[in-house]
């Protein structure tokens, strides 16, 4: 099956020829309704995978359902929950991989966000939202994928990072929590490497997604865009989120079985991660 999207937003156009050893494959997916999280979502879907994916809210669910094909559907689980709820998550990923026979083949922490502003204005309680909406959510669902991961006998699990984890830019609380993030996936990788069990990072820069921060400031700010693209961005545009979502489903396949512990900017050589430089 061939995925094709095309966006109008971005004039991007979107094919994928499959990854290798992504079919059949059983992966969960968080916040796979909107960005980035739903183009991974589609693309495993579209190359023969067996996904769950969880939103905050039943009506993206019920968007991303009515919008796939009969056949896509059947290979879809969906649940509505906050990752950060207690428990829910857990909840989530052990019906998951009950309902997929027992066992998972991967797993792809996409949930993130920031809370609070720079540092005089954002409180204690800002800087551990932030923290366990990014770096929190992701050692839980690891943690509470592991039986069914091993029950598979190993499996992949992807963590999107982001390049703020290491190229400082406001808000300071965003780039620690993604910092931990892909500190949190290397270490992971030398502690699961013995059951055959992948942790690597996907940093992706700034993506050209409608509707989002990019893409109002290229149709409202159009002189800072070209100002902010030109300086920052060697390959002059911000990367699309189904460039990062192709590395996502390559880190999820057989193809990537020699790849651990790897954190892997897609960013297209991009400088620093905000318009306000370093």
């Amino acid at each position: 099956m061939e995925y094709v999207n095309e966006d109008r937003a971005t004039g991007s156009r979107y094919r994928s020829g499959g990854p290798a050893g992504v079919r059949g494959k059983r992966v969960l997916v968080t916040g796979g309704t909107r960005g980035l999280g739903e183009r991974i979502v589609r693309l495993l879907l579209a190359e023969g995978a067996l996904v769950a994916t969880c939103a905050r809210t039943e009506a993206g669910l019920a968007e991303l359902r009515a919008s796939l094909d009969e056949e896509e559907r059947d290979r879809l689980l969906v649940e509505v929950l906050d990752v950060v709820e207690p428990e829910r998550l857990e909840e989530f990923t052990a019906s998951t991989a009950k309902r997929f026979g027992g066992a998972l083949d991967g797993v792809v922490a996409c949930v993130g966000g920031s809370r609070g502003g720079r540092i005089e204005r954002a409180a204690a309680q800002d800087w551990t939202a932030t923290w366990e909406l990014n770096a929190g959510h992701t050692a839980r669902l690891v943690r509470a994928a592991l039986p069914a991961l091993r029950r598979a006998g190993g499996g992949s699990v992807v963590v999107i990072a982001s390049i703020s984890g290491w190229k400082p830019g406001p808000y300071a609380q965003y780039g620690a929590a993604k910092a931990a993030q892909i500190h949190l996936a290397t270490s992971l990788a030398r502690e699961l490497g013995p059951d055959r069990i992948r942790v690597n990072a996907v940093s992706p820069g700034s993506m050209l997604i409608p509707g989002r921060r990019w893409d109002r400031m290229r149709r409202e700010e159009p002189e800072a865009y070209a100002a902010f693209t030109a300086r920052e961005l060697p390959g002059g545009e911000p990367v699309t989120p189904e460039e990062v979502a192709e590395v996502v489903a390559f880190l999820l396949s057989d193809a990537s079985n020699g790849i651990s512990g790897a954190n892997v900017p897609v960013d297209r050589a991009q400088n620093a991660p905000t318009p306000e430089g370093y």
